[in-house]
């Protein structure tokens, strides 16, 4: 990178921020996230509600912490984050298999944790670099910052996709000790863990990334001197609903979050279950990593368009064809085909790539520096507070169709019975997702409407 005194990559906080964002969320085991919950001995609906705990934890703690941003330094935030992550790590790592109860509940708590970690990161890391940016730089760089940070994330991917799928493999993993000459044979009880132990790994570079950051210091980002808890809590609170009355009286704001909203909490629960999909498809596990690094080589490309498109289209037009694409890529999932069905999966992370590009260009763009980080909190609870619904909503639809795979298909053994509710499952998404932005869409038109007449 160019880091003269004109480049935003000078300053060592855009920096730290893109490998922030490159160590705290490019994890080893998110080829396997789906089957790694399975093979430690849950089931797919406890997997939707785990992850729904997950969302809502972030949803409790996601404004308050944007707004403690705004008030104590966003510094200390993310140096909470990263200690959090390691916490997450550890509880995986050296939790006994075995006992279903015990698995549950430390997969329950390390949900909370990371939900906790998403929601003091969330907001923060993004305002610190693009304050230093008003204060040290020119904040009309944010593009490109925002351009290399998806690349280097997603250059990070290819590699943690591949290392992270092959050493999940039992098979993957011997082939490569008796290669060197070592007879050992490890089952997959063994080698699920290893994603988990190169993922501390990066929660330990995460908080050496996170210690050298620093506080920018401008007239309107100067952390206000409470003398007692009660201001602290009281300050918190007046900088949370000033954020929020902002958004909705700010039609540009609002309409980023909803729709932004609308597009992630689908297009992120079926990210997340990506690894069952290629196992309904037939695709080995190796494979999925792999894949994954391909897909990932898109994320190389994809920012310099997104940024492209900021630049010469309207909100409106880049509105439309992330509908576009959204739709196209849930239709060509409900085909299941087992090479083809690769396309529609990688153009849901095309279409996600897109839309994080665009939701924190047009709120950063239009946001005050005082309270950047409790909007884009607000932003992150709209985000996670659809994710947790459709979490909830997806468990019970699961649920009902076993049941009725079970009664049709009695012959069944329990891990097809599994496989078909989840084919059932993928057609009702494209639906859900139609209905949720023909309804968001109306609640735009309604309020900018009442705004005018109002003025």
């Amino acid at each position: 990178m160019n880091t003269s005194s004109h480049s935003p990559f000078a300053f060592s906080n855009v920096r730290r921020f893109i490998a922030f964002r490159a160590f705290f969320n490019v994890r080893f085991y998110y080829p396997v996230f789906t089957i790694l919950f399975l093979d430690y001995g849950l089931s797919i609906e406890q997997f939707a509600l785990l992850n729904t705990v997950w969302a809502f934890t972030i949803v409790l703690a996601e404004v308050p912490s944007g707004a403690l941003a705004d008030l104590i330094g966003r510094k200390r935030l993310l140096v909470t984050t990263s200690l959090l992550m390691i916490a997450e790590m550890l509880l995986l790592s050296f939790v006994p298999l075995g006992n279903s109860q015990l698995i549950f509940g430390a997969f329950l708590l390390n949900r909370v944790l990371s939900g906790l970690a998403e929601a003091l990161a969330s907001g923060a890391d993004e305002a610190m670099a693009y304050d230093t940016l008003v204060a040290e730089g020119d904040p009309e760089d944010w593009p490109k910052v925002l351009d290399i940070q998806m690349r280097v994330r997603n250059f990070f991917y290819i590699i943690t996709m591949t290392i992270g799928a092959l050493v999940y493999s039992p098979d993957a993993v011997n082939t490569g000790l008796h290669w060197l000459g070592l007879q050992i044979e490890l089952d997959q009880q063994v080698t699920m863990r290893f994603p988990i132990y190169l993922t501390l790994g990066l929660g330990v570079l995460t908080l050496i990334t996170t210690l050298g950051m620093h506080d920018p210091i401008t007239e309107k980002t100067k952390p206000v001197v409470a003398t007692t808890i009660f201001k602290k809590i009281q300050h918190v609170s007046r900088i949370t609903f000033i954020a929020g009355a902002w958004i909705l009286q700010t039609p540009m704001a609002l309409a980023v979050i909803l729709f932004g909203m609308s597009f992630d909490h689908v297009l992120r629960m079926l990210v997340t279950m990506t690894s069952q999909y290629y196992r309904v498809i037939d695709l080995p596990e190796a494979s999925f990593g792999l894949i994954g690094a391909g897909i990932a080589m898109l994320g190389l490309v994809v920012p310099r368009i997104a940024r492209a498109m900021v630049e010469n289209f309207s909100p409106v037009v880049n509105v439309c064809w992330v509908m576009g694409l959204a739709l196209l890529s849930l239709w060509g999932l409900t085909l299941f085909s087992p090479i083809l069905g690769i396309l529609p999966m990688a153009l849901i992370f095309v279409t996600m790539m897109l839309t994080s590009f665009f939701s924190s260009h047009y709120l950063n763009q239009i946001a005050e520096p005082h309270q950047r980080a409790t909007v884009l909190s607000y932003k992150g609870l709209a985000f996670n507070a659809a994710y947790g619904i459709i979490g909830i909503l997806y468990a019970g639809i699961i649920v009902n169709l076993r049941d009725t795979v079970q009664t049709t298909s009695s012959e069944l053994s329990n891990t097809l019975v599994e496989n078909e509710a989840f084919r059932l499952s993928i057609s009702y998404f494209p639906w859900y997702l139609a209905a949720i932005l023909l309804l968001i869409t109306a609640i735009c038109l309604l309020h900018f409407r009442l705004l005018r007449s109002s003025e």
